[in-house]
């Protein structure tokens, strides 16, 4: 469940770490530590998390403070050592970190993993402010600060799933925090669908502004996103996502999300299109260096027509096809999705 497609299609239905946990020392000089004190996490500005939410698995649920905005949640299991991996999840109406849930279990202990719950959805502050692409790209940079300080400024491995991807790649063009990315992998990226006019582009900030006013009125918002919230549909866009019945875990952990208090107001802009970059491919996908994966099969909400583009373009970039899936190859071919992984970090070294 996720895209905007998949919600503006019910919209119209409905007639609306390089190293290890211990740091490289210098020689020792007599008197003088090798090493600075560590620091606790209050003094990183890392917090228990306040979310009611249940956890979406066993792990330090945890948040920190993004300036404007408020606490923004993620989990974390740093027992294993080496490379620090940063897994991202969708925007849509339930997003949390759930969905990365296969991914976190199956890399926790091998080596430092971490979830990061975008502003506005699972166990991060969900207040009725503008919510954009810079502001969930800020959140990210930050979040990898927070890696950081963990690992002693390790470059990371970030996997991205859907709308995440193009949060993902933003920061990893970005003078700040690219360099501290050694790799992406997308799964089921959206913007590498058919290119649009020119005329489409120029319009669609204003015509995704428009209809953002339109939706949030108190009315219709809070009709919509009941209609969203039910488990029946949370049923029925999951089922466009798997291809065979949905996790039901997912189902149910999705059914929570959608009903914590502010839960409407940040899926009203990704239904609205304003989460979206118009045209991802030429000003994010296509700009990048940094070595990329893009996982993929079918999709039931977006399709994958310039990936073949992308890849004859830029050497950075290789493409795996995890059949049969339908957006989320984690849950049902996890281990074609692991050993796709692995050969990409593999070959990086």
């Amino acid at each position: 469940m996720k895209k905007r497609t998949v919600l503006t299609a019910l919209l119209a239905a409905a007639t609306l770490g390089l190293l290890s946990a211990g740091a490289q020392t210098a020689p020792p000089t007599t008197g003088t530590p090798a090493t600075a004190p560590a620091r606790t996490a209050a003094e990183r500005g890392i917090f228990p998390s306040r979310s009611s939410l249940p956890n979406a698995f066993s792990a330090d649920k945890l948040s920190f403070n993004l300036v404007g905005f408020g606490r923004v949640g993620f989990y974390s299991d740093t027992t294993g050592a080496g490379r620090p991996l940063l897994l991202l999840t969708s925007v849509n109406a339930a997003a949390s970190a759930y969905e990365m849930r296969p991914l976190f279990l199956a890399y926790r202990g091998t080596r430092p993993v971490y979830v990061l719950e975008w502003p506005g959805f699972g166990s991060s502050d969900r207040p009725d402010v503008r919510y954009t692409p810079e502001l969930m790209t800020r959140a990210l940079e930050q979040m990898i600060d927070v890696i950081g300080a963990d690992a002693n400024g390790s470059a990371i491995d970030v996997v991205a799933l859907s709308l995440g991807s193009e949060f993902a790649a933003r920061a990893a063009l970005g003078s700040y925090s690219g360099p501290r990315i050694r790799s992406l992998a997308l799964i089921s990226p959206t913007g590498l669908s058919e290119a649009k006019s020119a005329a489409d582009l120029v319009a669609e900030p204003q015509n995704s502004a428009n209809l953002y006013r339109t939706l949030s009125s108190p009315f219709l918002s809070g009709a919509l996103y009941g209609l969203l919230s039910t488990p029946p549909v949370i049923d029925l866009f999951l089922r466009r996502s798997f291809e065979g019945n949905p996790d039901p875990g997912l189902e149910a952990y999705a059914a929570l999300s959608t009903r914590q208090p502010g839960a409407v107001y940040a899926p009203l802009y990704f239904i609205s299109g304003l989460l979206r970059t118009p045209d991802a491919y030429t000003d994010l996908y296509s700009r990048l260096e940094t070595p990329t994966l893009v996982l993929y099969d079918r999709d039931g909400f977006v399709n994958f027509t310039r990936l073949p583009d992308l890849i004859a373009a830029k050497a950075s970039v290789k493409a795996v096809k995890v059949a049969p899936t339908k957006g989320l190859p984690q849950f049902e071919q996890l281990a074609q999705v692991t050993a796709a992984l692995d050969a990409f970090w593999t070959a990086q070294k």
